[in-house]
């Protein structure tokens, strides 16, 4: 019950319109029922009446004239405005929530995305709260108007003989044992044809993505294979729901069936003892199958309520997601960030049940300055610089930002002055220019032009046939890797933020393209607090301070000089990848 009150919150401010359309469906529902006291009239006044032909054809002209007017100029419109009323409310309704389902997936930290499948977060954002939609427009407005039409037949049916109308309703206790039995096992077996769905499309969506390793390696017969057990573990979900959801309409059809021949005896008995007319009996009849089709109807409707509440569970427990990182009361906006960071004691893991990844790291970096991060793989370089604009939260000590707790400062101030250059930066399918324009959306086509220039880009974006309106495909695979490092970089310098982060920004490219890369980068940095993280020491040489990072520890710690002369840990790893760089560079001689 608490799902269904979650979710009208979103029907909220389309009350008016849902009362509306269920007004206008009364009457839409309600022109039908006079069709079996029209065939009454017909058939006790007019053809058994003792008039003559003449008399009996215009009376049924006049009521035939009365009828068409009643069914086809009238009821067009109403049903015209039942339809579009109810599929606005709807659509209306699906796109209220899907822009809360986005806003709530922005706001999720990276750690959720990191245990969750995309194609599966997809799934419920589009498969799940499409189903969803019969909530509003079956539970909230055929249902009660069916409900509606089920008491004006029954009205008109206990008017025109109480006894028959008992027959006929007979059976519905039936009816409702067999909901009670028969939906709570289809809910059940709704949501894990719906969790297997998610399930199959996460799997689609990483391998769509790594076609080019499976190219690489082979491996279309083994992921074939891999694809199939998935298919067909859905196969086999959707068929246990098929055969429920047959087993219970199959009842349920059954029961309606049984109906009609109970009523055809006991009305039939009646006529032929002389207590009801057989205009009336043929009303009767008529009517039965105006009781029976919105009862049919709204059983159906409980199939896929059934339906609609599993994948609304699924929404609602996305949606309900709770937030790792988020402000606090405390948090203000920073208006102007120098970039003055400081690490104070600051322990960090990615779960509870994970070692420590950083442990006690102390170290404050200076507006202005530029400190490059080294050491070996997995040793907290990356960990450190995800910290600062706060994509994760430390456990235990402080970390500062311009003297101010990072806590305490909103998210979007904190970010919006942070600019990020990674070793795979993401582009997204569009242009350049919608591209380069992610730095700053608002931004002239000057300022995105002296943005690439900057960067290195502008070259080489005018050679390409469309420019900067030049589509590069999704995540820029018609890009080079120096290229899209290159627009990476025009954005963070159209953002024009206070503090750059350079997660191994060269480490994957060519000597050519590091170059240019490289020139760009070092523009980026100057006159802004700069955070390197290098795999190349070469590359960071000219850094104010250079920090070793050991298993989460700051082992060293000073200018490329002085650590030289210290002859420690980082003297060691730079002449060794010194000589490496002097015999490849022999090697190609």
């Amino acid at each position: 019950m608490s799902n269904f009150k979650a979710y009208f919150t979103f029907v909220k401010p389309y009350w008016h319109l849902v009362l509306i359309t269920v007004g206008i469906g009364i009457i839409k529902f309600s022109i039908p029922l006079t069709l079996p006291l029209l065939m009454k009239y017909v058939v006790d006044d007019i053809l058994l009446s003792d008039q003559v032909n003449h008399e009996k054809m215009t009376m049924l002209l006049t009521v035939i004239s009365g009828a068409s007017l009643l069914f086809v100029v009238i009821r067009y419109p109403i049903e015209y405005y039942r339809q579009y009323f109810a599929q606005l409310i709807t659509s209306r309704i699906l796109f209220d929530i899907r822009n809360r389902l986005y806003q709530h997936a922005q706001r999720l930290s990276l750690r959720y995305y990191q245990n969750h499948k995309s194609g599966e977060i997809i799934s419920r954002m589009m498969n799940d709260v499409e189903q969803t939609k019969s909530i509003v427009e079956t539970g909230m407005m055929n249902i009660w108007l069916d409900l509606v039409t089920l008491a004006i037949a029954l009205g008109i049916m206990s008017y025109m003989d109480s006894s028959l109308t008992l027959v006929s309703i007979a059976i519905l206790p039936l009816y409702a044992l067999a909901v009670k039995l028969l939906y709570k096992r289809l809910r059940i077996l709704t949501k894990s044809r719906s969790q297997s769905l998610a399930e199959m499309q996460g799997y689609l969506h990483e391998r769509i993505n790594g076609i080019p390793v499976i190219k690489s390696f082979t491996l279309e017969q083994f992921e074939q294979q891999q694809f199939g057990t998935k298919n067909k573990q859905f196969l086999e979900r959707a068929v246990a729901h098929t055969r429920w959801n047959a087993l219970t309409n199959g009842i349920i059809n059954t029961l309606t069936d049984i109906a009609p021949l109970l009523v055809i005896t006991y009305g039939g008995y009646q006529v032929i003892e002389g207590h009801l007319s057989i205009g009336a009996f043929v009303a009767f009849f008529g009517y039965l199958e105006r009781l029976y089709n919105p009862l049919r109807r709204i059983v159906n409707a409980s199939t896929e309520l059934t339906q609609a509440s599993a994948s609304l569970e699924r929404v609602l427990e996305f949606m309900h997601e709770p937030y790792d990182v988020a402000d606090s009361l405390k948090s203000k906006p920073m208006n102007e960030m120098k970039g003055h960071v400081q690490f104070d004691k600051v322990w960090f893991k990615y779960s509870d049940d994970q070692d420590w990844v950083l442990k006690g790291i102390e170290l404050d970096i200076k507006p202005g300055e530029t400190v490059a991060l080294v050491g070996m793989s997995g040793g907290g370089k990356s960990s450190i610089v995800s910290l600062i604009p706060r994509l994760y939260d430390i456990q235990k000590g402080y970390l500062r930002m311009d003297n101010e707790e990072i806590k305490d400062i909103t998210l979007h101030s904190l970010r919006s002055q942070i600019g990020i250059v990674l070793q795979d930066n993401i582009l997204f399918s569009g242009t350049i220019k919608e591209n380069i324009l992610l730095g700053r959306p608002e931004a002239s086509d000057e300022d995105v032009r002296q943005a690439a220039l900057a960067a290195n880009a502008h070259d080489f974006i005018e050679g390409l046939t469309q420019g900067y309106q030049t589509q590069i495909g999704e995540r820029g695979v018609k890009l080079s890797g120096g290229q899209k490092q290159r627009i990476a970089i025009a954005r963070v310098f159209l953002k024009n933020p206070k503090l750059i982060i350079l997660d191994e920004a060269t480490s994957a490219l060519d000597l050519e393209s590091e170059h240019l890369v490289q020139e760009s980068l070092e523009r980026l940095a100057r006159d802004r607090t700069t955070i390197i993280i290098a795999h190349r020491l070469s590359t960071i040489t000219h850094a104010d301070r250079i920090v070793l990072i050991e298993q989460g520890e700051i082992k060293e710690e000073g200018s490329h000089t002085q650590l030289m002369h210290q002859d420690g840990a980082y003297a060691k790893l730079y002449n060794i990848q010194n000589v490496e760089t002097q015999e490849a560079h022999f090697n190609t001689l």
